[in-house]
């Protein structure tokens, strides 16, 4: 009889699948998390697979900050018309007009930290009870506190020394009344796991992740993208360069990387070699040396 075996992806990705429906059938109302980053690419992709030939079975939801990259919009809707899935869109301009956030000024001004009142009002207001989102815990050292089923209490907010023990990946989703959970189906994966699975599954991506001429300026050792919303500093000047997103956010905190890469063969090469981490480039993380772990605490994914 042939052994049977299959490689650390396909597990990784059966770990995923097995959480995806366990949410499915342990809440009432679940929503999925996209940004149009890799992370939420694959982490919908692995929905597809869980419940195909049926629809995912929950909606997506974006939380725009309105100052995201144009390709990063562009992808979203056209996977969501190819797919068939439903986004809900929920807009950080409709919060700061709502006189629920105040933007912030000045020449590091920037939207991503607000967008935690869209997302906690969303959920709210759509009555959901489950948040999957695509944080893995090799990501950031907050991120990696995180279980599987992440108990928010009714203010949407996030106790790391009160977490559920998750023994042989049994998952514990009692609440009360007003509280919900944020879930990460892809925890266990690495930045690398999430590019040879990409490889592997041929799953099309934003031409951002791709080597493309862009006009960029260096601020603090990091490149960041040209931008309409974006102040340059004195001394900071813009230049052609050729550059992709490692990672991507608000543009205002993405940083971009200096790079050849043209395929997604030559990323995974790249990745291999560097020796900075995949948010070394982002500069919401870089404000405290808690910085993610208090957004975290306040409701952000």
């Amino acid at each position: 009889m042939d052994k049977y075996q299959i490689n650390h992806l396909r597990e990784l990705e059966a770990e995923s699948i097995f959480v995806i429906r366990e949410v499915a059938a342990q809440f009432e109302n679940p929503v999925m998390l996209f940004s149009g980053g890799k992370d939420s690419i694959v982490m919908f992709h692995l929905a597809r697979k869980a419940f195909w030939p049926a629809k995912v079975p929950f909606p997506l939801m974006h939380i725009d900050t309105g100052h995201n990259f144009s390709e990063t919009i562009e992808y979203r809707d056209n996977l969501m018309e190819k797919t068939g899935a439903r986004c809900i869109v929920k807009y950080v301009q409709d919060t700061i007009d709502q006189g629920k956030a105040v933007e912030e000024t000045g020449i590091n001004a920037s939207r991503n930290k607000i967008q935690t009142i869209t997302l906690l009002d969303a959920i709210e207001e759509e009555k959901f009870d489950a948040a999957m989102g695509g944080g893995r815990r090799d990501e950031e050292k907050a991120r990696a506190k995180e279980r599987f089923f992440s108990h928010r209490d009714e203010f949407g907010q996030w106790d790391p020394k009160n977490q559920r023990p998750e023994l042989w990946n049994l998952f514990n989703a009692k609440k009360n009344m007003g509280e919900h959970f944020r879930v990460f189906p892809i925890s266990n994966w690495t930045e690398m796991d999430v590019w040879q699975y990409i490889y592997m599954e041929d799953i099309e991506l934003p031409s951002l992740y791709f080597t493309h001429r862009r006009e960029v300026f260096q601020r603090d050792g990091v490149w960041m993208a040209k931008a309409p919303f974006m102040q340059l500093k004195e001394g900071e000047k813009l230049e052609m360069r050729d550059v992709r997103c490692r990672t991507i956010g608000d543009v205002t905190c993405t940083g971009v990387t200096l790079s050849t890469a043209n395929n997604i063969q030559d990323i995974i090469q790249e990745v291999a070699a560097t020796r900075v981490t995949e948010r070394g480039g982002r500069a919401d993380d870089k404000r405290s040396e808690s910085a993610m772990e208090d957004r975290k605490r306040e409701g952000y994914f």
